[in-house]
């Protein structure tokens, strides 16, 4: 398992909106996609600057294509990527505030300590 892995993927496909509104549409296609071409990329460098030991593991996998912010969370992901990655994919579904109180009532179960969110 990759939290660094999990905390890039949610930070650069919030931060480019064509790449949001494909993971809220095809979250597999968006995965598989992200982790063949992007996870080897290093964050700030240049385009040939490239590493090939990142991947995802089975579960990780399975948690970004099933949206499931609560496993994320509980395999280390940091929680502000998660919720503002997932603000932008669902918000528009919900009234005023109301994903973001389903997204903490989804969490209520979990309890300290929390799951350590360093990377």
């Amino acid at each position: 398992m990759s939290k660094y892995l999990l905390d890039k993927f949610l930070f650069t496909v919030d931060r480019d909106p064509e790449l949001t509104e494909r993971y809220r549409e095809d979250p597999a296609g968006t995965v598989e996609w992200w982790e063949r071409e992007m996870a080897g990329t290093l964050l700030n460098a240049i385009a040939a600057e490239k590493t090939t030991w990142l991947a995802f593991d089975d579960e990780e996998r399975r948690a970004l294509r099933e949206h499931d912010h609560v496993a994320l969370f509980q395999m280390g992901a940091h929680p502000f990527l998660t919720l503002t990655l997932f603000i932008a994919v669902f918000e528009r579904d919900h009234g005023p505030l109301e994903y973001q109180k389903a997204y903490g009532k989804a969490m209520e179960h979990v309890t300290m300590p929390y799951p350590d969110i360093t990377t």
